[in-house]
Protein backbone atom coordinates (compact mmCIF):
# COMPACT_ATOMS: atom_id res chain seq x y z
CA UNK A 1 0.00 0.00 0.00
CA UNK A 2 1.06 3.58 -0.43
CA UNK A 3 -0.02 6.88 1.11
CA UNK A 4 1.38 10.30 1.86
CA UNK A 5 2.85 11.12 5.28
CA UNK A 6 0.25 11.57 8.02
CA UNK A 7 -0.21 15.19 9.00
CA UNK A 8 1.36 16.55 5.83
CA UNK A 9 -1.99 17.85 4.49
CA UNK A 10 -1.13 16.04 1.24
CA UNK A 11 -2.68 12.86 -0.09
CA UNK A 12 -2.29 10.56 -3.05
CA UNK A 13 -4.55 11.10 -6.06
CA UNK A 14 -4.93 9.34 -9.39
CA UNK A 15 -2.31 6.66 -9.99
CA UNK A 16 -0.63 4.99 -12.94
CA UNK A 17 1.71 1.99 -12.71
CA UNK A 18 4.12 0.59 -15.27
CA UNK A 19 6.04 -2.66 -14.82
CA UNK A 20 9.50 -2.88 -16.36
CA UNK A 21 12.50 -5.11 -15.74
CA UNK A 22 11.22 -6.49 -12.43
CA UNK A 23 10.27 -3.10 -11.01
CA UNK A 24 6.86 -1.52 -10.57
CA UNK A 25 6.88 2.22 -11.24
CA UNK A 26 4.11 4.21 -9.56
CA UNK A 27 3.29 7.68 -10.88
CA UNK A 28 0.66 9.55 -8.93
CA UNK A 29 -0.91 12.93 -8.32
CA UNK A 30 -0.47 14.72 -5.02
CA UNK A 31 -3.63 16.41 -3.75
CA UNK A 32 -4.94 18.96 -3.18
CA UNK A 33 -2.40 21.14 -5.00
CA UNK A 34 -1.69 19.04 -8.14
CA UNK A 35 1.70 20.76 -8.45
CA UNK A 36 3.68 17.70 -9.53
CA UNK A 37 3.52 14.06 -10.54
CA UNK A 38 5.29 11.93 -7.94
CA UNK A 39 7.20 8.70 -8.58
CA UNK A 40 7.76 5.63 -6.40
CA UNK A 41 9.13 2.15 -7.11
CA UNK A 42 8.52 -1.32 -5.73
CA UNK A 43 9.70 -4.87 -6.28
CA UNK A 44 6.55 -6.51 -4.89
CA UNK A 45 3.75 -4.01 -5.71
CA UNK A 46 3.03 -3.58 -1.98
CA UNK A 47 6.02 -1.87 -0.38
CA UNK A 48 7.07 1.37 -2.06
CA UNK A 49 10.01 3.74 -2.00
CA UNK A 50 9.74 7.34 -3.19
CA UNK A 51 12.20 8.53 -5.82
CA UNK A 52 12.58 11.88 -7.58
CA UNK A 53 9.36 13.46 -8.77
CA UNK A 54 8.64 12.93 -12.45
CA UNK A 55 7.01 16.15 -13.64
CA UNK A 56 6.13 19.62 -12.36
CA UNK A 57 3.66 22.30 -13.41
CA UNK A 58 4.93 24.63 -16.11
CA UNK A 59 6.37 28.09 -15.75
CA UNK A 60 3.91 31.02 -15.56
CA UNK A 61 2.23 31.57 -18.90
CA UNK A 62 2.55 27.98 -20.08
CA UNK A 63 -0.47 25.81 -20.84
CA UNK A 64 0.07 23.65 -17.72
CA UNK A 65 1.10 26.32 -15.21
CA UNK A 66 -1.82 25.75 -12.80
CA UNK A 67 -2.25 22.00 -12.20
CA UNK A 68 -1.23 18.58 -13.45
CA UNK A 69 -3.91 15.91 -13.57
CA UNK A 70 -4.08 12.24 -14.54
CA UNK A 71 -1.30 10.69 -16.58
CA UNK A 72 -0.51 7.45 -18.43
CA UNK A 73 2.95 6.01 -19.07
CA UNK A 74 3.61 3.52 -21.87
CA UNK A 75 6.48 2.42 -24.05
CA UNK A 76 6.99 4.54 -27.16
CA UNK A 77 6.15 2.25 -30.13
CA UNK A 78 8.38 4.37 -32.36
CA UNK A 79 11.49 4.24 -30.14
CA UNK A 80 12.35 0.97 -28.40
CA UNK A 81 14.31 2.69 -25.62
CA UNK A 82 11.88 5.45 -24.83
CA UNK A 83 8.72 5.87 -22.78
CA UNK A 84 6.01 8.46 -23.20
CA UNK A 85 3.89 10.04 -20.50
CA UNK A 86 0.63 11.58 -21.66
CA UNK A 87 -0.74 13.86 -18.98
CA UNK A 88 -3.46 16.41 -18.28
CA UNK A 89 -2.64 20.07 -17.78
CA UNK A 90 -4.59 23.14 -16.67
CA UNK A 91 -3.65 26.78 -17.12
CA UNK A 92 -4.03 29.80 -14.88
CA UNK A 93 -5.29 31.82 -17.83
CA UNK A 94 -8.38 29.59 -18.04
CA UNK A 95 -8.80 29.44 -14.23
CA UNK A 96 -8.40 25.69 -14.68
CA UNK A 97 -11.65 25.33 -16.62
CA UNK A 98 -10.14 24.01 -19.86
CA UNK A 99 -8.34 20.66 -19.83
CA UNK A 100 -5.63 19.76 -22.35
CA UNK A 101 -3.29 16.85 -22.97
CA UNK A 102 0.47 17.05 -23.08
CA UNK A 103 3.35 14.62 -23.42
CA UNK A 104 6.71 14.03 -21.77
CA UNK A 105 9.39 11.49 -22.71
CA UNK A 106 11.99 9.49 -20.83
CA UNK A 107 14.70 6.96 -21.63
CA UNK A 108 14.89 5.48 -18.12
CA UNK A 109 11.48 6.21 -16.48
CA UNK A 110 13.23 8.40 -13.88
CA UNK A 111 14.12 11.54 -15.86
CA UNK A 112 11.34 13.16 -17.86
CA UNK A 113 11.32 15.98 -20.39
CA UNK A 114 8.21 17.71 -21.64
CA UNK A 115 7.79 17.88 -25.41
CA UNK A 116 7.82 21.31 -27.09
CA UNK A 117 4.40 22.88 -27.41
CA UNK A 118 2.75 25.45 -29.65
CA UNK A 119 0.35 27.54 -27.64
CA UNK A 120 0.05 30.88 -29.37
CA UNK A 121 -3.73 31.31 -29.60
CA UNK A 122 -4.08 34.14 -27.10
CA UNK A 123 -7.73 34.64 -28.00
CA UNK A 124 -8.46 31.92 -25.45
CA UNK A 125 -11.13 29.22 -25.24
CA UNK A 126 -13.91 31.78 -24.68
CA UNK A 127 -13.41 33.43 -28.07
CA UNK A 128 -16.79 32.86 -29.81
CA UNK A 129 -15.20 32.63 -33.26
CA UNK A 130 -12.45 30.22 -32.24
CA UNK A 131 -14.47 27.01 -32.53
CA UNK A 132 -16.00 28.13 -35.83
CA UNK A 133 -12.56 28.71 -37.31
CA UNK A 134 -11.29 25.37 -36.05
CA UNK A 135 -14.25 23.44 -37.49
CA UNK A 136 -13.98 25.22 -40.82
CA UNK A 137 -10.26 24.47 -41.01
CA UNK A 138 -10.67 20.77 -40.07
CA UNK A 139 -13.39 20.34 -42.70
CA UNK A 140 -11.26 21.96 -45.37
CA UNK A 141 -8.67 19.23 -44.70
CA UNK A 142 -5.88 21.75 -45.06
CA UNK A 143 -2.93 21.87 -42.69
CA UNK A 144 -2.90 25.15 -40.88
CA UNK A 145 -0.96 26.64 -37.98
CA UNK A 146 -0.25 24.15 -35.24
CA UNK A 147 -1.89 26.17 -32.50
CA UNK A 148 -5.29 25.73 -34.15
CA UNK A 149 -5.25 22.22 -32.63
CA UNK A 150 -7.59 20.65 -35.17
CA UNK A 151 -5.34 20.47 -38.25
CA UNK A 152 -4.27 17.22 -39.91
CA UNK A 153 -1.24 16.79 -37.69
CA UNK A 154 -2.24 17.88 -34.22
CA UNK A 155 0.52 18.88 -31.85
CA UNK A 156 0.68 19.40 -28.13
CA UNK A 157 -1.18 20.38 -26.12
CA UNK A 158 -4.10 18.46 -27.56
CA UNK A 159 -7.60 19.90 -27.26
CA UNK A 160 -11.03 18.40 -28.02
CA UNK A 161 -12.29 18.55 -31.59
CA UNK A 162 -15.56 20.57 -31.68
CA UNK A 163 -16.94 18.32 -34.42
CA UNK A 164 -17.31 15.52 -31.86
CA UNK A 165 -16.85 16.94 -28.36
CA UNK A 166 -17.57 19.87 -26.12
CA UNK A 167 -14.70 22.23 -26.85
CA UNK A 168 -15.73 25.64 -25.57
CA UNK A 169 -16.48 27.13 -22.17
CA UNK A 170 -19.76 28.37 -23.62
CA UNK A 171 -21.03 24.77 -23.93
CA UNK A 172 -22.49 22.29 -21.49
CA UNK A 173 -21.27 22.85 -17.95
CA UNK A 174 -19.05 25.79 -19.01
CA UNK A 175 -15.86 23.87 -18.32
CA UNK A 176 -14.20 21.53 -20.79
CA UNK A 177 -13.54 17.86 -20.00
CA UNK A 178 -10.56 16.50 -21.91
CA UNK A 179 -8.37 14.63 -19.45
CA UNK A 180 -7.10 11.26 -18.18
CA UNK A 181 -5.26 10.12 -21.34
CA UNK A 182 -4.66 6.44 -22.04
CA UNK A 183 -2.55 5.17 -24.93
CA UNK A 184 -3.41 1.86 -26.58
CA UNK A 185 -1.61 0.12 -29.44
CA UNK A 186 -3.46 -2.67 -31.21
CA UNK A 187 -0.37 -4.09 -32.91
CA UNK A 188 -0.89 -1.96 -36.00
CA UNK A 189 -2.16 1.46 -34.97
CA UNK A 190 -1.85 3.64 -31.90
CA UNK A 191 -4.86 5.25 -30.22
CA UNK A 192 -5.09 7.91 -27.54
CA UNK A 193 -8.19 7.97 -25.34
CA UNK A 194 -9.41 10.61 -22.92
CA UNK A 195 -12.34 11.48 -20.70
CA UNK A 196 -14.37 13.77 -22.95
CA UNK A 197 -17.96 14.80 -23.56
CA UNK A 198 -20.11 14.70 -26.68
CA UNK A 199 -21.49 18.07 -27.73
CA UNK A 200 -25.21 17.33 -27.72
CA UNK A 201 -27.83 15.66 -25.54
CA UNK A 202 -28.71 16.18 -21.86
CA UNK A 203 -25.88 18.10 -20.22
CA UNK A 204 -25.19 15.63 -17.40
CA UNK A 205 -25.36 12.59 -19.73
CA UNK A 206 -22.63 13.56 -22.22
CA UNK A 207 -19.67 11.75 -20.69
CA UNK A 208 -17.80 9.61 -23.22
CA UNK A 209 -14.42 8.08 -24.03
CA UNK A 210 -12.88 10.47 -26.54
CA UNK A 211 -10.62 8.96 -29.19
CA UNK A 212 -7.67 10.09 -31.32
CA UNK A 213 -5.62 8.09 -33.82
CA UNK A 214 -1.85 8.39 -34.09
CA UNK A 215 -1.28 8.95 -37.80
CA UNK A 216 2.44 9.74 -37.46
CA UNK A 217 4.74 9.56 -34.46
CA UNK A 218 3.33 11.93 -31.80
CA UNK A 219 0.69 13.31 -34.17
CA UNK A 220 -2.95 12.55 -33.44
CA UNK A 221 -6.16 13.03 -35.40
CA UNK A 222 -9.49 13.26 -33.63
CA UNK A 223 -12.05 10.48 -34.08
CA UNK A 224 -15.68 10.05 -32.98
CA UNK A 225 -16.05 8.74 -29.41
CA UNK A 226 -14.90 5.21 -28.70
CA UNK A 227 -17.88 4.82 -26.37
CA UNK A 228 -20.71 7.04 -25.16
CA UNK A 229 -22.85 5.22 -22.54
CA UNK A 230 -25.48 8.03 -22.72
CA UNK A 231 -25.79 7.90 -18.95
CA UNK A 232 -22.91 9.57 -17.09
CA UNK A 233 -21.54 13.08 -16.64
CA UNK A 234 -18.01 11.82 -17.32
CA UNK A 235 -16.31 8.48 -17.92
CA UNK A 236 -13.11 9.15 -16.03
CA UNK A 237 -9.71 7.48 -16.35
CA UNK A 238 -10.48 5.17 -19.31
CA UNK A 239 -8.44 2.00 -19.91
CA UNK A 240 -8.56 -0.53 -22.73
CA UNK A 241 -7.21 -4.07 -22.36
CA UNK A 242 -7.41 -7.34 -24.25
CA UNK A 243 -7.86 -10.63 -22.39
CA UNK A 244 -7.93 -13.82 -24.47
CA UNK A 245 -9.07 -11.90 -27.56
CA UNK A 246 -11.90 -10.17 -25.66
CA UNK A 247 -11.70 -6.39 -25.23
CA UNK A 248 -12.62 -4.58 -22.04
CA UNK A 249 -13.04 -0.84 -21.59
CA UNK A 250 -12.63 0.23 -17.95
CA UNK A 251 -13.76 3.57 -16.55
CA UNK A 252 -14.46 5.28 -13.24
CA UNK A 253 -17.87 6.85 -12.67
CA UNK A 254 -18.04 9.88 -10.44
CA UNK A 255 -21.77 9.55 -9.73
CA UNK A 256 -21.30 6.51 -7.48
CA UNK A 257 -17.49 6.45 -7.11
CA UNK A 258 -17.17 2.94 -8.57
CA UNK A 259 -14.97 1.37 -11.22
CA UNK A 260 -16.97 -0.20 -14.08
CA UNK A 261 -16.27 -1.89 -17.39
CA UNK A 262 -17.75 -2.64 -20.82
CA UNK A 263 -17.03 -5.50 -23.23
CA UNK A 264 -16.63 -5.93 -26.99
CA UNK A 265 -15.43 -8.89 -29.05
CA UNK A 266 -13.62 -6.59 -31.47
CA UNK A 267 -12.71 -2.93 -31.42
CA UNK A 268 -15.35 -1.21 -33.50
CA UNK A 269 -18.18 -3.41 -32.23
CA UNK A 270 -20.74 -1.81 -29.89
CA UNK A 271 -19.65 -1.83 -26.26
CA UNK A 272 -21.87 -4.00 -24.07
CA UNK A 273 -22.63 -3.63 -20.37
CA UNK A 274 -23.18 -6.83 -18.43
CA UNK A 275 -25.76 -7.20 -15.65
CA UNK A 276 -22.86 -6.87 -13.22
CA UNK A 277 -20.19 -4.54 -14.57
CA UNK A 278 -18.75 -3.21 -11.28
CA UNK A 279 -15.10 -4.17 -10.86
CA UNK A 280 -14.57 -2.52 -7.47
CA UNK A 281 -17.13 -1.10 -5.02
CA UNK A 282 -17.72 2.46 -3.91
CA UNK A 283 -14.76 4.48 -2.71
CA UNK A 284 -12.29 2.83 -5.10
CA UNK A 285 -11.58 5.28 -7.87
CA UNK A 286 -9.46 6.24 -10.86
CA UNK A 287 -8.66 2.65 -11.79
CA UNK A 288 -5.53 2.12 -13.90
CA UNK A 289 -4.14 -1.09 -15.40
CA UNK A 290 -0.65 -2.42 -15.96
CA UNK A 291 0.66 -5.73 -17.23
CA UNK A 292 3.37 -7.80 -15.55
CA UNK A 293 4.59 -11.37 -16.16
CA UNK A 294 1.39 -12.85 -14.73
CA UNK A 295 -1.18 -10.72 -16.53
CA UNK A 296 -3.20 -7.59 -15.89
CA UNK A 297 -3.32 -5.72 -12.59
CA UNK A 298 -5.87 -3.08 -11.58
CA UNK A 299 -4.73 -0.19 -9.40
CA UNK A 300 -6.66 2.69 -7.84
CA UNK A 301 -6.75 5.04 -4.92
CA UNK A 302 -9.25 4.67 -2.10
CA UNK A 303 -10.85 7.57 -0.23
CA UNK A 304 -11.41 7.02 3.47
CA UNK A 305 -13.20 10.38 3.44
CA UNK A 306 -16.04 9.93 0.92
CA UNK A 307 -17.11 13.55 1.40
CA UNK A 308 -13.72 14.94 0.34
CA UNK A 309 -11.61 12.86 -2.05
CA UNK A 310 -8.72 15.32 -1.76
CA UNK A 311 -7.84 14.04 1.72
CA UNK A 312 -7.18 10.73 3.50
CA UNK A 313 -6.48 8.66 0.38
CA UNK A 314 -4.26 5.65 -0.06
CA UNK A 315 -3.43 3.20 -2.81
CA UNK A 316 -4.51 -0.30 -1.73
CA UNK A 317 -2.92 -3.50 -3.01
CA UNK A 318 -3.67 -4.09 -6.70
CA UNK A 319 -6.18 -6.65 -7.91
CA UNK A 320 -5.47 -9.29 -10.50
CA UNK A 321 -7.92 -9.08 -13.44
CA UNK A 322 -9.25 -12.38 -14.79
CA UNK A 323 -11.99 -13.42 -17.21
CA UNK A 324 -14.46 -16.01 -15.95
CA UNK A 325 -16.03 -18.75 -18.05
CA UNK A 326 -18.90 -16.43 -19.01
CA UNK A 327 -16.58 -13.74 -20.32
CA UNK A 328 -17.14 -11.40 -17.36
CA UNK A 329 -14.15 -9.50 -16.03
CA UNK A 330 -13.41 -10.05 -12.35
CA UNK A 331 -10.99 -8.61 -9.80
CA UNK A 332 -9.32 -11.19 -7.56
CA UNK A 333 -6.85 -10.95 -4.68
CA UNK A 334 -3.30 -10.03 -5.63
CA UNK A 335 -1.16 -13.12 -5.14
CA UNK A 336 1.72 -11.02 -3.81
CA UNK A 337 -0.01 -10.80 -0.42
CA UNK A 338 0.98 -14.44 0.11
CA UNK A 339 4.58 -13.29 0.54
CA UNK A 340 3.43 -11.58 3.75
CA UNK A 341 1.91 -14.75 5.24
CA UNK A 342 3.33 -15.77 8.60
CA UNK A 343 2.43 -18.48 11.13
CA UNK A 344 -0.94 -20.19 11.13
CA UNK A 345 -3.33 -19.60 14.03
CA UNK A 346 -5.08 -22.47 15.82
CA UNK A 347 -8.76 -22.48 14.82
CA UNK A 348 -9.95 -25.15 17.26
CA UNK A 349 -9.70 -22.71 20.14
CA UNK A 350 -13.04 -20.94 19.79
CA UNK A 351 -15.57 -19.70 22.33
CA UNK A 352 -18.74 -17.64 22.57
CA UNK A 353 -18.16 -13.91 22.79
CA UNK A 354 -21.30 -13.38 24.90
CA UNK A 355 -21.23 -15.59 27.97
CA UNK A 356 -24.80 -14.86 29.08
CA UNK A 357 -26.14 -16.48 25.92
CA UNK A 358 -26.58 -19.75 27.77
CA UNK A 359 -26.11 -23.30 26.56
CA UNK A 360 -29.81 -23.72 25.81
CA UNK A 361 -29.71 -21.33 22.86
CA UNK A 362 -26.18 -21.79 21.51
CA UNK A 363 -23.90 -24.63 20.59
CA UNK A 364 -20.39 -25.03 19.17
CA UNK A 365 -19.03 -28.36 18.01
CA UNK A 366 -15.53 -28.93 16.63
CA UNK A 367 -14.97 -32.12 14.66
CA UNK A 368 -12.43 -33.12 11.97
CA UNK A 369 -11.58 -29.54 11.09
CA UNK A 370 -15.26 -28.56 10.82
CA UNK A 371 -17.09 -26.14 13.10
CA UNK A 372 -20.84 -26.44 13.61
CA UNK A 373 -22.26 -23.28 15.19
CA UNK A 374 -25.81 -22.77 16.37
CA UNK A 375 -27.56 -19.77 17.89
CA UNK A 376 -31.28 -20.38 18.28
CA UNK A 377 -32.19 -16.90 19.48
CA UNK A 378 -30.63 -13.47 19.32
CA UNK A 379 -27.02 -12.57 18.52
CA UNK A 380 -23.90 -14.55 19.33
CA UNK A 381 -20.35 -14.49 17.99
CA UNK A 382 -17.91 -17.38 18.22
CA UNK A 383 -14.38 -15.98 18.24
CA UNK A 384 -10.91 -17.49 18.16
CA UNK A 385 -8.84 -17.04 21.27
CA UNK A 386 -5.88 -15.07 19.93
CA UNK A 387 -6.19 -11.35 19.20
CA UNK A 388 -5.13 -10.49 15.65
CA UNK A 389 -3.86 -7.36 13.98
CA UNK A 390 -2.94 -8.36 10.40
CA UNK A 391 -4.36 -11.63 9.11
CA UNK A 392 -5.84 -13.68 6.28
CA UNK A 393 -8.89 -15.81 7.10
CA UNK A 394 -10.22 -18.39 4.64
CA UNK A 395 -13.35 -20.43 5.28
CA UNK A 396 -16.24 -22.14 3.55
CA UNK A 397 -19.55 -21.13 5.14
CA UNK A 398 -22.73 -23.19 4.78
CA UNK A 399 -25.91 -21.94 6.44
CA UNK A 400 -29.12 -23.72 7.36
CA UNK A 401 -32.41 -21.90 7.81
CA UNK A 402 -33.33 -18.28 7.27
CA UNK A 403 -31.27 -16.52 9.95
CA UNK A 404 -28.36 -14.10 9.67
CA UNK A 405 -24.63 -14.66 9.78
CA UNK A 406 -21.37 -12.88 9.17
CA UNK A 407 -17.89 -12.20 10.48
CA UNK A 408 -16.55 -10.05 13.28
CA UNK A 409 -12.93 -8.94 13.54
CA UNK A 410 -10.71 -6.65 15.55
CA UNK A 411 -13.32 -7.04 18.28
CA UNK A 412 -12.73 -5.85 21.83
CA UNK A 413 -14.20 -8.71 23.94
CA UNK A 414 -15.12 -6.36 26.79
CA UNK A 415 -17.15 -3.68 24.99
CA UNK A 416 -17.57 -5.68 21.75
CA UNK A 417 -16.52 -2.71 19.64
CA UNK A 418 -15.01 -3.60 16.27
CA UNK A 419 -15.89 -4.51 12.69
CA UNK A 420 -19.11 -6.37 11.88
CA UNK A 421 -19.35 -7.91 8.41
CA UNK A 422 -22.83 -9.05 7.40
CA UNK A 423 -22.99 -11.86 4.83
CA UNK A 424 -26.36 -12.50 3.24
CA UNK A 425 -25.70 -15.83 1.57
CA UNK A 426 -29.18 -15.96 0.03
CA UNK A 427 -29.10 -12.59 -1.74
CA UNK A 428 -25.34 -12.32 -2.20
CA UNK A 429 -24.82 -9.10 -0.21
CA UNK A 430 -21.89 -8.12 2.01
CA UNK A 431 -22.06 -5.08 4.31
CA UNK A 432 -19.20 -3.91 6.50
CA UNK A 433 -19.83 -1.69 9.52
CA UNK A 434 -17.72 -0.25 12.33
CA UNK A 435 -19.52 -0.32 15.70
CA UNK A 436 -18.04 1.59 18.59
CA UNK A 437 -18.83 3.20 21.92
CA UNK A 438 -18.49 6.93 22.52
CA UNK A 439 -17.55 8.79 25.67
CA UNK A 440 -19.63 8.50 28.83
CA UNK A 441 -22.27 11.16 29.03
CA UNK A 442 -22.47 11.71 25.28
CA UNK A 443 -26.08 10.54 25.18
CA UNK A 444 -27.25 9.05 21.94
CA UNK A 445 -23.83 9.78 20.46
CA UNK A 446 -22.37 7.02 22.61
CA UNK A 447 -23.64 4.61 19.97
CA UNK A 448 -21.18 4.99 17.09
CA UNK A 449 -22.25 3.18 13.94
CA UNK A 450 -20.51 3.66 10.62
CA UNK A 451 -21.45 1.89 7.38
CA UNK A 452 -18.19 1.45 5.50
CA UNK A 453 -18.92 -0.40 2.27
CA UNK A 454 -21.35 -2.78 0.60
CA UNK A 455 -20.73 -5.29 -2.17
CA UNK A 456 -22.57 -7.95 -4.10
CA UNK A 457 -21.94 -11.33 -5.64
CA UNK A 458 -23.89 -13.97 -7.50
CA UNK A 459 -23.69 -17.68 -6.87
CA UNK A 460 -25.68 -20.53 -8.37
CA UNK A 461 -25.34 -22.34 -5.03
CA UNK A 462 -27.33 -20.44 -2.39
CA UNK A 463 -26.63 -20.59 1.34
CA UNK A 464 -22.97 -21.43 0.74
CA UNK A 465 -19.85 -19.39 0.01
CA UNK A 466 -16.07 -19.65 0.06
CA UNK A 467 -14.94 -16.53 1.93
CA UNK A 468 -11.56 -14.86 2.30
CA UNK A 469 -11.06 -11.89 4.63
CA UNK A 470 -7.81 -9.93 4.66
CA UNK A 471 -6.96 -7.28 7.26
CA UNK A 472 -3.63 -5.71 6.29
CA UNK A 473 -2.96 -2.54 8.25
CA UNK A 474 -5.87 -0.23 7.50
CA UNK A 475 -6.68 -2.18 4.34
CA UNK A 476 -9.64 -4.58 4.43
CA UNK A 477 -10.55 -6.95 1.60
CA UNK A 478 -13.32 -9.51 1.28
CA UNK A 479 -13.47 -12.11 -1.48
CA UNK A 480 -16.43 -14.41 -2.05
CA UNK A 481 -15.95 -17.46 -4.28
CA UNK A 482 -12.67 -15.98 -5.46
CA UNK A 483 -14.00 -12.55 -6.46
CA UNK A 484 -13.14 -9.36 -4.58
CA UNK A 485 -16.42 -7.99 -3.20
CA UNK A 486 -15.17 -5.40 -0.68
CA UNK A 487 -11.98 -3.36 -0.91
CA UNK A 488 -11.48 -0.44 1.43
CA UNK A 489 -9.40 1.18 4.15
CA UNK A 490 -10.49 2.21 7.62
CA UNK A 491 -8.65 3.11 10.82
CA UNK A 492 -11.42 2.71 13.41
CA UNK A 493 -9.92 -0.45 14.93
CA UNK A 494 -6.47 -1.99 14.61
CA UNK A 495 -6.49 -5.20 16.66
CA UNK A 496 -8.82 -7.64 18.39
CA UNK A 497 -10.51 -10.99 18.07
CA UNK A 498 -11.82 -12.65 14.92
CA UNK A 499 -14.83 -14.89 14.59
CA UNK A 500 -18.19 -15.77 13.07
CA UNK A 501 -21.47 -14.31 14.25
CA UNK A 502 -24.94 -15.76 14.07
CA UNK A 503 -28.35 -14.22 14.66
CA UNK A 504 -30.88 -17.03 14.97
CA UNK A 505 -28.93 -19.21 12.58
CA UNK A 506 -27.04 -22.47 12.15
CA UNK A 507 -23.82 -22.59 10.11
CA UNK A 508 -21.08 -25.03 9.28
CA UNK A 509 -17.50 -23.83 8.78
CA UNK A 510 -15.09 -25.99 6.82
CA UNK A 511 -11.74 -25.65 5.00
CA UNK A 512 -10.66 -23.19 7.69
CA UNK A 513 -7.28 -21.47 7.35
CA UNK A 514 -6.11 -18.55 9.48
CA UNK A 515 -2.70 -16.93 9.16
CA UNK A 516 -1.06 -13.86 10.57
CA UNK A 517 0.31 -11.38 8.05
CA UNK A 518 3.44 -9.31 8.35
CA UNK A 519 2.91 -5.59 8.77
CA UNK A 520 2.46 -3.65 5.50
CA UNK A 521 4.46 -0.68 6.83
CA UNK A 522 6.68 0.90 4.18
CA UNK A 523 10.45 0.53 4.46
CA UNK A 524 13.45 0.93 2.21
CA UNK A 525 14.95 -2.19 3.81
CA UNK A 526 12.06 -4.36 2.62
CA UNK A 527 12.46 -3.03 -0.89
CA UNK A 528 16.18 -3.67 -0.88
CA UNK A 529 15.73 -7.24 0.24
CA UNK A 530 12.67 -7.88 -1.94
Amino acid sequence: MFSETDGSRKTIGDVDVLYHDGLYHLFHLVLPNHDFIAHAVSTDALNWRRVNNALFIGDPGSWDDLMLWTMHVSRDPHHSRRWRMFYTGLSRRDQGNFQRLGMAVSEDLFHWQKTPVHWEDHRGPNDPDRVKRAVKQSRSNQAGPCHAMYDKESCFPLEPDPRHYEASLTEGRHWVSFRDPFYYHDGKDGWLMAAGRVNDGPIVRRGCVALMKEVEPNHFVSQPPLHHPRLYDDVEVPNLIEVDQDHYLIGSIREDAKIRYWHADEIGDPWQSYHDNVLLPQGNYAGRVCRDEKGWLLWNFYSMNLVDRTAENLMPPPKRLVKNNQGLLRAVTFEGIEDYLRESVETKCIHGLIEEGGPHIQNCRVEDGTLDLICKSGFQAFVFDEPLEHFRFQVKISMCGLGKCGLVFRIDPECRDGYYLSLDLLKGVAQLRAWGTGEDGSGEHMMQFKSLQSGFWYSEVREEAAVQLIAFGSYIELSVNGRVVLSLADQSFDTGQLGVYLDTAEVRLSEIKLNRLASPSQSDEHLASG
